[in-house]
């Protein structure tokens, strides 16, 4: 598998959400919170399946809530986690 990057992350984000006007996804914001970035549960369910689409690693539900950052969510991306999505 190819490594997943933030701005592979970045890419997904916007598609599935869009950006915050006050928030530039191109800022450092590897150790912001998902809350912070203007991102809820729904654009992160919706992000989460756009990551297992395009790199088949499916991430569980209750992950989500725990990963909080773009960083958390890019390693565990290429730390090569294939669990079952719990839904």
């Amino acid at each position: 598998m190819q490594k997943f990057t933030l701005d592979d992350l970045r890419t997904i984000m916007r598609a599935c959400a869009g950006e915050a006007e006050s928030i530039d996804l191109e800022d450092d914001i590897l150790d912001m919170s998902f809350e912070e970035l203007g991102y809820d549960s729904i654009a992160l369910l919706e992000t989460a399946g756009r990551i297992e689409r395009s790199t088949g690693i499916a991430i569980a539900d209750n992950d989500l809530t725990i990963l909080g950052t773009p960083r958390a969510l890019v390693d565990l991306v290429n730390s090569g986690y294939s669990r079952e999505a719990v839904t």
